[in-house]
């Protein structure tokens, strides 16, 4: 999956033209993740990214039948180009999610049987002189290079278990768009929209039969992660409030999330 946020500048990597790229890990990437304010998540990271983040969904286009897609993404920030989640040049949270742990890698789709494996060009960890190697000499992938691949198909099988995820909620009309209100302590209000939440209305009015099918194809737990999340955005409200240089994060109030 590219992330057009995070993955600027998306390059196919060849065996021919890249023999001698290599990876440094000594390079921080604070940097670049500073400005991203969320990031995409697979449902095989809720379990764990809901302790931290605020877990919603997004409009995430449409498919090929020209039906609506949505996707999940953990939220970093109250405002445009604001990561919360970082805070002088260190990470916050104890989980980063894949996406962001495997950058500069991602996986593209070449055509609709074959994938590619990318790096961005953009990012400073690349170098032809130093780190570690992407291809031996005699131009076999690496065992880095093969270790990255494996971990990048492995989320890319999860992606498509969570765009069917996607497709239960919508089918079953179970998001409504959210807004959440934070009064700063100089009394100004904050509103942050633009995300979907899980209606608990219209998931109480589901049938049992419903509810049994949710929970037979794991959406049931990833809406139960979703709400546990939601307290999250209060903690972030509090970062927002300290990195503006209030006198203190408790003077930031936060009411229900509202329709």
């Amino acid at each position: 999956m590219i992330h057009p946020e995070l993955h600027t500048q998306p390059v196919a990597i060849d065996r021919e033209r890249h023999r001698l790229l290599r990876l440094r890990r000594d390079v921080d990437d604070h940097a670049r993740f500073a400005t991203l304010n969320s990031c995409f998540i697979v449902a095989g990271e809720f379990g764990e990214a809901c302790k931290e983040y605020p877990l919603l969904w997004i409009h995430a286009g449409q498919d090929d039948k020209g039906a609506p897609q949505v996707a999940p993404i953990a939220v970093f920030g109250l405002a445009k180009q604001s990561n919360l989640c970082i805070d002088g040049g260190r990470w916050r949270t104890q989980h980063l999610p894949l996406l962001m742990r495997l950058y500069p890698f991602a996986m593209a789709r070449s055509s609709n049987d074959l994938w590619a494996v990318c790096y961005d060009a953009s990012s400073p960890r690349l170098s032809l002189t130093e780190g570690e190697p992407l291809f031996e000499a005699d131009g076999k992938p690496s065992a880095l290079t093969l270790d990255i691949q494996q971990q990048l198909e492995q989320i890319e099988a999860d992606v498509e278990r969570t765009r069917q995820a996607g497709n239960e909620l919508l089918q079953r009309d179970l998001l409504r768009d959210m807004r959440f209100e934070v009064q700063l302590p100089d009394g100004q209000p904050l509103k942050v929209d633009g995300f979907l939440t899980v209606d608990d209305k219209r998931l109480g009015e589901l049938s049992d039969a419903d509810v049994l099918a949710l929970h037979r194809k794991g959406v049931l737990g990833l809406i139960h992660a979703h709400q546990l999340s939601l307290s999250n955005m209060r903690r972030l409200a509090q970062w927002h409030v300290e990195r503006l240089g209030g006198s203190s994060a408790s003077g930031a109030t936060a009411p229900p999330l509202q329709p």
